[in-house]
């Protein structure tokens, strides 16, 4: 069939599917038997775009069945989706609604298709999720001790005392585990190689974002959320702003961006510019990560280091 489009609405135990044009629609299990009937079920079809949402963690297993069936699944932001079902008037919302939402958005938008996380990513992508989740508990526990009465600092400092061993130990888990595969740790040898790109900031690109090297500059920022959008309305031209994107990859950018202005000379002498120019600190810290991140880009994409890049 020609012009095949489908959405796949997935949940923690189903996942109903929607095909254009023909108005097909079906349930099956989030499980592997599931997997491989959505797989045998769509092989038929040759669809030309296959959309889900990239949400929950639920659909990364059907993803990655139908990526390994070599069909073109692409996984979009959820709010794409809604604004589309707004914006075409569809406010009403269940799973089979849902899936047919994902279905009208693979036909009118085609989003492109992108590589998705190897299985060795995803436990990666794990590993640095939880890492967050770390520091974030050892900073609300430090927190805590400043303001504790001393009966109930022991135990805030015990506390502290284990998360801080439980982060050097998924420390060095990430680090094993990017070391696991030739191609990772020549991924992981051009991102440090980099001044402000240090091994947080590598991992966290490694996993989170395979795109890295296979996009142009505006598609990559558009997909980090560093690329502004504009606000004009007729004669009013308003302050484009940025939104969307992964936040979790912008917050190691962030880190990483605020090491390189003071150890990177591009992004240093650039910073300076901008602010000698006039514009606000933190402005010009975020074009800073908007440029960082297309050096990086370029960088994957050449299979370069900072001191080829550089020279």
């Amino acid at each position: 069939m020609d012009g095949v489009f489908i959405g796949i609405d997935i949940a923690k135990h189903y996942c109903d599917l929607a095909v254009i044009p023909d108005g097909t629609q079906k349930r099956f299990m989030n499980d592997e038997e599931g997997q491989q009937a959505i797989l045998a079920f769509i092989l038929l079809l040759k669809p030309a775009r296959i959309v889900i949402e990239a949400s929950g963690g639920y659909e990364m297993w059907v993803a990655r069945a139908l990526a390994e069936g070599r069909l073109p699944v692409v996984a979009v932001n959820p709010r794409q989706v809604r604004d589309f079902a707004r914006a075409t008037g569809r406010l009403a919302k269940t799973d089979t609604i849902d899936a047919g939402i994902l279905a009208q958005f693979a036909k009118a938008i085609q989003p492109d298709i992108r590589p998705l996380p190897e299985k060795e990513a995803e436990a990666l992508r794990a590993l640095i999720a939880r890492r967050r989740q770390l520091i974030q508990m050892l900073t609300m526990e430090k927190n805590r001790l400043e303001k504790s009465p001393s009966a109930g600092s022991e135990d805030i400092r015990n506390h502290i005392y284990y998360l801080t061993e439980a982060l050097e130990k998924i420390d060095k888990d990430i680090s094993r585990n990017i070391r696991k595969g030739p191609l990772w740790k020549e991924k992981e040898t051009i991102l440090t190689s980099t001044p402000g790109s240090g091994p947080v900031i590598s991992c966290t690109l490694v996993a989170a974002l395979p795109e890295l090297g296979t996009l142009n500059r505006k598609a990559i920022a558009a997909l980090v959320g560093l690329a502004p959008f504009n606000r004009d309305s007729g004669a009013y031209r308003g302050r484009r702003t940025m939104w969307g994107g992964r936040s979790h990859v912008r917050a190691a950018l962030y880190m990483g961006t605020v090491s390189a202005i003071k150890f990177n000379p591009a992004i240093r002498s650039f910073y300076k510019r901008l602010v000698d120019a006039g514009k606000a600190k933190k402005l010009a810290i975020t074009a800073c990560m908007r440029k960082l991140l297309t050096i990086l880009n370029t960088m994957m994409k050449n299979k370069a280091t900072w001191i080829e890049v550089a020279s």
